[in-house]
């Protein structure tokens, strides 16, 4: 009767979604869409659409999170309002990093920083985060990964980490030259990767609290947790050398990864909240998935993964997201604040589910002919 009831609940979110699986993908649609949905969050960019009761600090990494995506977007605009939009919110915060030096989700904002550095030349935009950094470099942490240690976050040991602070990393050391800031990076993630990824199921745990823990029989491999990863590891890569070892290293996760990912997608287009418990998972959620889809369009496009092995599950991903966004240009199936698969509705979003879906789109728009 159980799985009965979570065949049904499937059928109706298929049917509900108004989207052909197989459509066409058009780079002019592409574009559309993202800018109904970009617009969208800017006039909503307080509103409460989760269960948070007041509206996210600009330099939270919830919205770092939104304007990694809205940078790729602005790129992408036919003007600079968006652009203009973001150097507002970096000039109104000093361009500071947020709260908590070491912890990395109040790193996050500071890829958006450097984006802005290098269209507008201006130094005073990424000095905070430099200083930051170099303070982190001399002054390291010497706390260990195992959670609820003393101190235990100010290093990277949960799997949302390796988006927020590590990409930062790699942009300086790309805009400086200096390869201090890339050793310490690599150094970290190492450590990060040999605590949390599963070499048997190519997936990293969200944190140790999920090694021994199973969830309806399955080991817990959080979507939005590896969505992180996924779409960190695009955003590291873009900043090396592609001939170098360094990129070796984050190719090797990526492609193992990648074909993980392709296994385990929903008929619906999907990932399920619970990578390897789609049964008891039927509803869709658009963080997690946006990023898969990001960074297998991304993979696409470099002639890293093969198209016709991998192009049906970027149509599919893609015409799934779409499907979620509504006549406004609200996001919706995103899975509130958390750290491990739970639920998500129509009726519901967040800043971080525009900032996935904004990435995945300007690799979409790519993948099908746009320039």
């Amino acid at each position: 009767m159980k799985l009965l009831r979570h065949f049904f609940t499937a059928i109706i979110i298929f049917s509900c979604t108004g989207t052909s699986f197989s459509q066409k993908i058009k780079p002019k649609k592409v574009k559309e869409t993202m800018q109904r949905v970009a617009d969208w969050q800017i006039e909503h960019f307080d509103g409460l659409y989760s269960d948070h009761k007041k509206p996210h600090h600009p330099l939270d990494w919830t919205n770092g999170a939104l304007y990694v995506g809205m940078v790729k977007w602005a790129a992408m605009a036919d003007n600079d309002s968006y652009f203009e939009w973001l150097k507002k919110i970096g000039e109104e915060n000093a361009w500071q990093l947020y709260r908590r030096k070491y912890h990395a989700d109040d790193h996050t904002v500071g890829q958006m920083y450097i984006e802005l550095y290098r269209k507008y030349k201006d130094e005073k935009m990424i000095a905070p985060t430099k200083e930051q950094f170099n303070f982190l470099m001399y002054h390291p942490s010497q706390s260990i990964l195992n959670w609820a240690t003393p101190y235990h976050q100010d290093r990277w040991n949960w799997c949302d980490a390796l988006f927020m602070s590590p990409p930062v990393w790699a942009k300086l050391y790309k805009i400086t030259g200096e390869k201090k800031y890339l050793d310490f990076m690599l150094s970290e993630f190492k450590a990060s990767t040999d605590f949390l990824f599963d070499k048997e199921e190519s997936l990293y745990y969200r944190d140790e609290r999920y090694f021994d823990k199973l969830d309806n029989g399955t080991k817990v491999f959080w979507s939005r947790g590896n969505g992180w990863v996924f779409a960190g590891l695009v955003n590291i890569m873009n900043e090396l050398d592609p001939q170098s070892e360094a990129y070796a290293y984050f190719l090797d996760i990526y492609k193992k990864m990648a074909e993980k990912l392709i296994a385990i997608q929903t008929s619906e287009g999907h990932w399920a909240m619970s990578l390897l418990g789609q049964e008891f998972y039927p509803t869709p959620e658009t963080s997690g998935s946006s990023f898969y889809v990001y960074g297998l369009a991304w993979g696409i496009n470099n002639g890293i993964l093969d198209k016709k092995t991998y192009e049906p599950a970027v149509k599919k991903g893609w015409n799934a997201m779409v499907s979620y966004v509504t006549k406004d240009g609200m996001l919706g199936y995103v899975q509130p604040i958390g750290a491990a698969p739970g639920k998500a509705w129509p009726d519901k979003t967040e800043v971080y589910g525009t900032g996935a879906f904004l990435s995945a789109g300007s690799e979409v728009y790519k993948l099908y002919g746009g320039e």
